[in-house]
C-alpha cells in the first residue's frame, strides 16, 4: 500500500510487480481448474476401460469355469452308468492270507 502512495522509481516498479503478481496469480487460479478437470476426465475415462477389460476377462473365466463343470457333471454320469453296468468281484487290498 506505500509503494501506491510513494511517488519514486522504486514505489512505482514495486507497485508494478504486485499488480503483476496478482495478475499471474489469478490467471493461474483462473486455468488450472479446466486442466484438472479434464485430467480427471481422462482418467475416469481410463478407469472406464479397465473396469471393462476386467469384467470381459471376468465373464470369459466364467464361461469356461461353466464349461469344465457341465464336463465334470458329464463325466461323473458316464462314470455312475458304467459303474451300475459293470458288477466285477471287487478284489480285497493288502496282504492275503493263505487260510
Amino acid at each position: 500500500m506505500l509503494s501506491s502512495v510513494l511517488n519514486s522509481k522504486i514505489a512505482i516498479q514495486i507497485n508494478m510487480g504486485i499488480m503483476r503478481a496478482f495478475v499471474s496469480i489469478r490467471q493461474s487460479l483462473s486455468s488450472q481448474p479446466a486442466d484438472k478437470i479434464t485430467e480427471l476426465q481422462n482418467e475416469l475415462k481410463e478407469l472406464k476401460a479397465y473396469i471393462e477389460d476386467v469384467f470381459t476377462d471376468y465373464n470369459d473365466i466364467n464361461e469356461d469355469t461353466r464349461m469344465q463343470m457341465e464336463l465334470i457333471n458329464q463325466t461323473l454320469a458316464e462314470l455312475q452308468t458304467d459303474k451300475k453296468t459293470v458288477n466285477k468281484p471287487i478284489r480285497k487290498i493288502g496282504f492275503i492270507s493263505e487260510d
